[in-house]
């Protein structure tokens, strides 16, 4: 990583203290060192905590504050492992404290400045000496300290960090930069300096076309440099663009330096201190965008905009879209939409009172009632006769025909610019005939159902507010507004701390939405602090917390009941099913196989459900329920008990279906449960579906335990052992077997006893824990033994055979094959098994030196794992036949296989097996005589290996490529990547015994094979 140029000249390279750059892309460096930061979350986090220095920040706080709406599937728990990472850079060896420091509550970076350095905390100090400078009168050190601050920006601050803490850091860094450019051409005007500060004015101005203020100071600048012309210029360039674009003239300061100029005055003493105006009689204000030459008014302007709600907090990247410039030629439209009690209403008006003055004509204000419990939706005539009198219209008032009455508004509109609010719309057509007609008119429309059939400027979808605005909201309902401040993590030593994280959960338990936060602000509004508490203890439970969000005539369940009442029964059925979704999120086959439709009916629904805010879209294709939707939703499937019940059989049994097409196992391998690959087409399209679930899989198998689904579960558990291993996911694969295991003698399968006592085996034996798995292994093989199952007998005596071999205990892998042998007759259903032992029969005929009979197993296993639809089993026997290649001298041969091997793997997303398949390609290369792409192969598979990895093959595998690495690039005989280094045993009597076991369970399967294949019609199998 570069040094930042900024800091070495202003640090001593010597020292030892760390120095961060913020002011830009994220730097960092002890001395002349640069370090590295890690990946951009890691850095957002470590910004989360530079920019609050010395004070506490939780660990929920870090949460949102990086990831934001969407966290991770471990929630918190990511926090630490991200601290441990940047105290590894951080930190120097031997150091006994840490610079980020956990405390209660949460962590800390160190304060003071005695091992850290911050170019923003140089910039606030730069800064503060320049209004110090500047208020004692000394102009030139005003600048001085102005530009020595701003030289610290290296461009955009916190360039690439993502995050909600980072991205409001970034702007108000931003408006400081440009805040500090102001301050610095004003002081370099004052004293005389023009020169200076044009070219940075001129520039600025081009980047902030509406800024008033830096117009202002260029034009006080080029006067000042005998341009009157050019200010002239300035003035008109900014009144068109401020008119034009957005409907206002320009402010008074603009304006008074506007007529200086014209007169020839200087509009501000150069080289002294500001005189104040004369005191002229200023003309009588104009109203926006009104001519002097403009006739009277016809009618009395009406402004009938709601009292703005009090404690309004946040919302305000949508508040800049509603005020945002309208055209000025034109109707323009501007809706917003979102589920009931997100504050839609309490936004517009907010907007619309902001925008008040620039609507001569009046601001009105029309309730639709289009989801109102209480009152049926507003008649289109009623409102039409109500607005033809608010705008003093009395012809066409008394017609009841809805055309008539909407020609009548719009005439009567015609010649007015309006703002027209019209809350809660129903539909579409509702509110199409109630648009006014006067060009700058603006409508803002709000309602529940996205109104995608009206034309608008613009669409606000407002979600709920963010944990830190619901936070803030609640604590100033419920009058705290002193401990505001303190909500942010610091401890105090008292009750506070512990009321103020009530408020916090409260507030999460409200799902952040405005009307719920409002009902629980009011319940406890002035009361003692236990209060809080207590409430929170009542709403964790999903069965009273619907009850308690209600106070009088407010009531979220109510507001939820309109929304669904509305619905057709169609769509009020696939609601109740979403509320029955063991996942949080959502999608057109878990719908599906809730309602027993097709896909295509289902994403139908959620689109409709979608667009009625009952449903919120995540991605393209995923969607999720607010929590007390869900709630709510879970309350009206509960009605309808029978309907849930086989709703919840057809989902777990979607998952059954995924897991073991996904796994490599495939569906041959479990002989018991439900069969078939439901509506997936092969193991990607299941294995994608899966990863869509992300951490929630393991939730899916407690949701299926606690409505008593225990042999689903355990099903979804087999399935998932290999997908989750595969990816190195070992706790939440050993997390879902732990659940299970106390559970068994609930299921009807008893196939699960030894099922998953095998799947433990397979977690720890793919960690190198190899004495572990072989515990599991035997308790498995003595259950299924005492229960005469032969199938997994077979499947634990191979899982003990494998790992024995790969520990070097090829004595005792010959044993446990050798069962595996006595049962192979009964095993013809299950290909995936018999083409894993006949892989495994491979490399042992290849650890013993007998590579024809290596090659012919190693055929046979590729012909199964085909036939099997098994991947990954037929990527390793590839792997391990192109390494038989290389051994046998056939490099040319051997590259088409490991070809083979590296695409599929890279289509699995296999690590381990792509690296491998890259590390093998790169000896062929080798051998080929070709170093440079050996070399190049070599790189690469370092590169995919994820230092976090710990199974043993890619620890094995990231040694094999170091020691290739140290020792240069003429390894092409060096030792196949499958041995493990244990001396095989030395009598010719034990290598013929292996041999002759190895042969007939050779002879055994390819007999099998010979007859499956009769019994298939396909001839011989491997042909």
């Amino acid at each position: 990583m570069p040094i930042p140029s900024e800091l070495s000249t202003e640090v001593n390279p010597q020292d030892p203290r760390l120095h961060f750059a913020l002011l830009g892309p994220p730097q960092a460096r002890r001395g002349d060192d640069g370090l590295e930061l890690g990946p951009v979350r890691e850095q957002a986090l470590l910004v989360a905590l530079l920019l609050r220095p010395g004070r506490t920040v939780s660990r929920q706080q870090l949460l949102d504050g990086v990831w934001g709406t969407e966290p991770p599937g471990t929630g918190t728990r990511v926090i630490p492992v991200y601290v441990h990472r940047l105290r590894r850079r951080l930190d120097l060896p031997g150091e006994t404290r840490s610079v980020i420091e956990t405390v209660r509550g949460g962590y800390r970076f160190a304060p003071g400045s005695a091992r850290v350095d911050v170019d923003v905390a140089r910039w606030e100090e730069a800064v503060a000496a320049g209004h110090a400078a500047k208020k004692s009168g000394d102009l030139d050190g005003a600048v001085d300290a102005w530009s020595r601050a701003l030289e610290l920006f290296r461009g955009e601050p916190l360039a690439g960090i993502p995050g909600p803490f980072a991205e409001g850091e970034r702007l108000r860094l931003g408006e400081q930069r440009l805040s500090a450019v102001q301050e610095k051409a004003d002081c370099q005007l004052r004293s005389g300096r023009h020169a200076e500060a044009l070219a940075e004015l001129f520039s600025l101005t081009t980047a902030h076309p509406y800024n008033e203020a830096l117009a202002t100071l260029l034009m006080r600048a080029l006067h000042a440099a005998n341009r009157q012309a050019d200010a002239l210029d300035v003035y008109a360039t900014v009144r068109r663009r401020l008119v034009d674009e957005q409907g206002v003239e320009p402010g008074a300061e603009l304006r008074r330096v506007h007529a200086a100029v014209l007169r020839g005055d200087d509009p501000f003493p150069i080289g002294g201190a500001a005189v104040r105006e004369r005191a002229t009689p200023k003309p009588p204000a104009v109203a926006p965008q009104q001519r002097p030459d403009d006739s009277p008014r016809k009618h009395r302007a009406r402004y009938e905009l709601p009292v703005d709600t009090s404690n309004f907090t946040g919302r305000e990247r949508q508040h800049q879209l509603l005020v945002a410039p309208a055209d000025a030629q034109e109707v323009t439209v501007r809706a917003v939409d979102g589920m009931a009690g997100v504050g839609k209403t309490a936004l517009v008006v907010r907007a619309a009172r902001a925008l008040r003055d620039r609507y001569p004509d009046g601001c009105l204000f029309v309730e639709l009632h289009g989801h109102r419990e209480d009152r049926g939706t507003v008649g289109r005539q009623r409102v039409l006769r109500r607005l033809l009198r608010a705008v003093g219209a009395g012809e066409g008032q008394d017609s009841e025909d809805l055309d008539e009455l909407a020609a009548s508004w719009r005439a009567a509109t015609a010649s007015l610019r309006l703002l027209l609010v019209l809350d809660d719309a129903a539909r579409a057509e509702q509110v199409r005939p109630l648009l006014p007609a006067g060009p700058g008119t603006l409508v803002m429309v709000t309602s529940r159902r996205r109104l995608t059939g009206l034309d608008v400027d613009r669409r606000v979808s407002l979600p709920p507010l963010g944990i830190g605005e619901a936070t803030e909201l609640l604590t100033r309902i419920v009058g705290r507004e002193e401990e505001e401040t303190e909500l942010e993590g610091e401890e105090d030593g008292d009750g506070s701390g512990r009321e103020r994280t009530a408020v916090r959960e409260l507030a999460t338990l409200c799902g952040r939405l405005p009307l719920a936060l409002r009902i629980v602000g009011a319940r406890i509004q002035d009361r003692p602090p236990w209060a809080v508490e207590a409430l929170a203890a009542r709403l964790t439970d999903d069965e009273r917390r619907l009850d308690e969000l209600a106070v009088e005539d407010r009531s979220v369940e109510a507001a939820f009941g309109v929304s669904y009442a509305q619905l057709p029964a169609a769509e009020q059925r696939a609601f109740r099913a979403l509320g029955l979704s063991p996942t949080v999120r959502l999608d057109r086959l878990t719908l599906a196989a809730l309602l027993d439709r097709a896909p295509p009916d289902a994403e139908r629904a959620l689109e409709n459900l979608a667009d009625a805010s009952l449903t919120q879209r995540v991605t393209v294709d995923r969607y999720r329920l607010h929590d007390l939707v869900a709630v709510y939703a879970r309350r009206v499937a509960a009605a309808s008990p029978d309907e849930a019940s086989a709703a919840r059989e057809r989902v777990f049994r979607l998952y059954v279906a995924a897991a073991r097409c996904a796994s490599d196992w495939g569906t041959s391998s479990t002989p018991t449960g439900p069969q078939g690959t439901g509506p997936f087409t092969g193991w990607e399209e299941a294995t994608a579906w899966l990863d869509e679930a992300g951490g929630e899989l393991v939730d899916v198998i407690g949701q299926a335990v606690s409505v008593g689904r225990v042999d689903e579960a355990c099903w979804i558990a087999e399935g998932l052992v290999d997908y989750l291993t595969r990816q190195g996911r070992f706790h939440e694969c050993r997390t879902a077997l732990e659940l299970l295991l106390p559970l068994l003698d609930q299921a009807t399968d008893r196939r699960m006893d030894s099922a998953l006592r095998i799947g433990f085996g397979i977690l720890y034996g793919v960690q190198g824990r190899y004495r572990e798995a072989r515990a599991w292994f035997t308790e498995a093989l003595d259950i299924s033994r005492r229960a005469d199952d032969r199938h997994e007998q077979a499947r634990a005596s191979a899982g003990l055979g494998t790992f024995a071999n790969l520990e070097g205990r090829i004595a005792d892998s010959m044993e446990h094959f050798a069962e595996v042998l006595r049962l192979a007759g009964e095993l013809t259903h299950d290909d995936w098994l018999t083409g894993s032992i006949m892989t495994r029969a491979g490399d042992m005929h290849h650890q013993l030196g007998e590579h024809d009979k290596a090659y012919d197993r190693y055929l046979k296993a590729i012909a199964l794992a085909e036939k099997a639809g098994s991947p990954r089993l037929l990527g390793k026997t590839l792997l391990r036949l192109g390494g038989l290649q290389l051994d046998l001298g056939r490099p040319t041969e051997a590259v088409g296989t490991l070809g083979k091997a590296e695409s599929l793997a890279r289509r699995l997303g296999d690590v381990p097996l792509y690296a491998a398949a890259l590390d093998r390609l790169s000896t062929a290369e080798a051998d080929l005589g070709n170093p440079e792409a050996a070399a190049d192969l070599r790189r690469r598979a370092r590169n995919v290996l994820d230092e976090a990895t710990d199974t043993a093959p890619e620890i094995a595998l990231r040694h094999r490529l170091l020691w290739n690495e140290a020792v240069g690039e003429g390894l092409s005989g060096s030792r196949d990547f499958f041995e493990r280094g244990t001396a095989l045993p030395d009598t010719d009597a034990n290598r013929a015994r292996i041999s002759r076991v190895l042969d007939d369970l050779g002879d055994r399967g390819q007999g099998e094979g010979r007859r499956q294949g009769r019994q298939d019609g396909d001839g011989p199998a491997g042909r």
